[in-house]
């Protein structure tokens, strides 16, 4: 057997130190008996950790080096206490427990790399986050610059037509900053307010992450240059930097989806009964049919529903939120799009995919129809709170109830006046969904509907793919 595989190592100690040896494993007891080492019992009757006696204290042995006539042991042992140390077992400890042997120090050296390879490494990682936060705040500045640009160039372009221009101190006073909040929208959150000369505004605060300021430009490109009873009027606006903010006139009876959503009988109220609810359809209709015929520039809606109706004192529609309109020539029917825009359950089949059509204003005309199909029901065409999906497509019960005389589900003390009013929207309605655009009504053929007797309306054909046909 080699010699050099014998592991004879030093403890650092003072001196008279008690030091237990030990020698683990039967490897090292075979090994010196076959070289005529005598071992004492009292070391071979422990197998353990010599550093954890060190520790504890539990154990101590007096052990000095016998005699060995093995030059090579004897030669290493001497060495060893020339130099104020003791030989002991095959590895060396220190006197503050500390692991002193060649394995342990190489550990050392491992875990000193390790450490300094995690402080380099973190140090890359925090220099290259810092790096992507700076890009960040640079690019985000450059964006909102190039967005305020092209607000102002926007607004100097219609400096004569656009409504009055508020600073943003302006805009806190007369909202008393922003005390009294009326909603949240799809764009920002509207606050009550009041103008210098006593007028009740809603303001809208524009959020600085939606658009490129797209929506700022569209409310005051379209409302703020037209006047029509059925389409709230904007007051004025604040632009500065990234904040922006639109003033309408006040309605004090909010959106109709407060009503015509509401678990209470509010419909029963004399205020919202079917006459009235058929005058606010007229009354949509005819805002939806300026937007289209009446302005310079056809203006597409791209999201009627019953959020953005809003009524005033004697609850006259009028229609709100053009952050998504589309400005087009009078002459020009068809428009390109991107992606759909709108609401689910309002959105035109069009606006999905083309095989259904190309997206014109024939896109609102579908929106309305899905409006006053709500209105009939008092109920959204898919409610959120059902979760039976295999229930009946709302649109498609009405049709069945049109066609087959088939139980709609409404209130059964209406009188025959109130029954036919009722009738004569749901029909309209069918015509206005039609998945084929070119098979929808334009507006002023729908108001011609609407006021029109019953008996002159024809049944549309089914304007969707029943359920049973899935």
């Amino acid at each position: 057997m080699s010699m050099d595989k014998l592991p004879f190592d030093c403890m650092v100690v003072s001196a008279g130190a008690e030091i237990p040896t030990l020698i683990t494993g039967n490897y090292y007891e075979e090994a010196l008996h076959s070289l005529g080492v005598e071992i004492p019992s009292l070391i071979t009757s422990y197998i353990g950790s010599a550093i954890d006696f060190i520790e504890r204290g539990e154990l101590t042995l007096d052990w000095s080096i016998p005699e060995i006539s093995i030059p090579e042991i004897s030669d290493k042992c001497k060495a060893c206490e020339a130099v104020a140390k003791r030989c002991a077992g095959h590895e060396v400890y220190c006197n503050t427990s500390q692991h002193l042997s060649s394995k342990n120090t190489n550990q050392h050296h491992g875990s000193d790399v390790k450490l300094i390879t995690g402080i380099l490494t973190g140090a890359i990682v925090t220099l290259v986050l810092a790096a992507l936060i700076l890009l960040y705040i640079f690019k985000k500045s450059d964006t909102e610059k190039e967005t305020q640009l092209k607000v102002e160039r926007f607004l100097a372009m219609y400096k004569t037509t656009k409504p009055t221009r508020y600073t943003f101190v302006e805009v806190k006073k007369m909202t008393r900053r922003f005390k009294h909040k009326l909603g949240q929208g799809g764009f920002g959150s509207v606050y009550k307010g009041e103008l210098p000369n006593g007028i009740p505004v809603a303001v809208k605060m524009l959020e600085k992450s939606k658009g490129e300021g797209e929506e700022f430009i569209n409310e005051v490109a379209t409302i703020g240059r037209i006047h029509h009873v059925n389409v709230v009027r904007l007051l004025g606006f604040c632009s500065e930097r990234t904040r922006h903010a639109l003033g309408y006139e006040f309605m004090p009876n909010e959106s109709l989806e407060k009503y015509i959503y509401s678990r209470e009988n509010t419909r029963a109220h004399e205020s919202f009964c079917i006459q009235k609810l058929l005058e606010i359809v007229k009354g949509i209709a005819r805002g939806i049919e300026y937007l289209h015929q009446g302005c310079d520039q056809r203006i597409l809606h791209f999201d009627i529903k019953p959020h953005n109706i809003l009524l005033d004192y004697d609850f006259n529609p009028k229609i709100s939120d053009f952050g998504l309109a589309k400005l087009c020539s009078r002459d020009r029917s068809i428009i390109t799009m991107t992606a759909a825009r709108g609401t689910m359950g309002y959105i035109a089949p069009e606006m999905y995919s083309r095989n259904f059509g190309t997206v014109s204003y024939k896109s609102d005309i579908y929106s309305f129809g899905m409006l006053i199909l709500e209105m009939v029901g008092g109920k959204k065409s898919k409610d959120p709170e059902i979760e039976n999906q295999n229930e009946v497509y709302f649109p498609e019960k009405v049709y069945e109830w049109i066609v087959h005389g088939q139980d709609l589900g409404l209130n059964s003390e209406m009188n025959g006046r109130e029954e036919e009013i009722v009738k004569k929207l749901a029909i309209v309605a069918l015509w206005c969904i039609q998945w084929n655009p070119a098979d929808r009504p334009s507006m002023t053929r729908v108001i011609q509907m609407l006021t029109g007797d019953l008996q002159s309306l024809q049944i549309p054909p089914k304007p969707f793919i029943s359920s049973s046909d899935h």
